[in-house]
């Protein structure tokens, strides 16, 4: 083994953290790596990446599909009281700042924006929440698919949708990077938690070298020079993770097939 390719299918402000980690786990292991931007999930599904930093409604999905090309390692613990030690996220709902609206229920009829269906923290969450609240007849005004997290923010901080649930690492990078944001936003309510996304090594490789990473990556915090990369993410640490850490979200997708509420609406 000479090359590993990584793919990632995350969010793009947390590019710097995922192209160290790359480089980290191939200067550990002795071998050349490449990060590769991936724009859908075939990639994933067809097991082109030898490891990737993946959204869990997906993995779930491939899974429940019968197939399931990787294998969950490691996920990161974030920075803050709010997450507990643990490899979890919130997705934070936002309004602009000045919104009359004040909590979830308030956004009946009113437009949302989402950045992409197999995103857990824009799309299965708040799915999960309108079966749990009963609101499975059209809740929302318009719906509209974003793209990325990040410019699902913009959307409300402009006007152009009412709302929108964003992934709260994602969230908390963009205020840092862009504090004017902060100015025009407010977050009325949080959806979770859900188990944080993983970094996922292909069942191509065997028990022992999937445990070689993990160790890479629940290690990188004492790595020097790595720190500060960790920080801009608000990443404390990485902690091992395995299949089952991801049973939230496998029952949230079971709640909402058996409700027959597959599509926000």
């Amino acid at each position: 083994m000479a090359h590993l390719r990584f793919g990632t299918f995350l969010a793009p402000n947390m590019m710097p953290v995922y192209e160290a980690i790359a480089e980290a786990v191939g200067a550990a292991l002795g071998v050349d790596t490449e990060l590769v931007v991936e724009t859908d999930y075939e990639n994933c599904r067809n097991d082109v990446n030898d490891i990737c930093f993946v959204c869990s409604l997906p993995y779930v999905h491939f899974e429940r599909e019968g197939v399931s090309p990787a294998v969950p390692v490691a996920a990161p613990v974030l920075q803050g009281d709010r997450y507990g030690g643990k490899p979890i996220y919130f997705s934070d709902v936002i309004v602009q700042a000045d919104s009359d609206i004040s909590s979830f229920p308030d956004l009946r009829g009113r437009s949302w924006a989402y950045n992409e269906p197999l995103s857990q923290s824009g799309y299965g969450i708040t799915r999960y929440h309108l079966v749990s609240i009963g609101e499975t007849d059209g809740f929302f005004g318009d719906v509209i698919e974003a793209g990325f997290h990040e410019k699902a923010i913009r959307m409300v901080a402009s006007g152009e949708v009412d709302a929108a649930a964003i992934d709260s690492q994602t969230l908390a990078i963009e205020l840092r990077d862009h504090p004017r944001l902060g100015d025009s936003l407010r977050v009325v309510d949080a959806l979770g938690p859900s188990t944080i996304q993983p970094v996922a090594v292909s069942k191509r490789y065997d028990a022992d070298f999937r445990y070689r990473v993990q160790a890479v990556l629940t290690d990188l915090h004492e790595v020097k020079g790595l720190r500060e990369i960790l920080d801009h993410g608000f990443v404390d640490h990485f902690t091992a993770v395995g299949a089952g850490d991801y049973d939230d979200i496998r029952a949230m997708l079971e709640t909402c097939e058996r409700a027959g509420f597959m599509e926000i609406r």
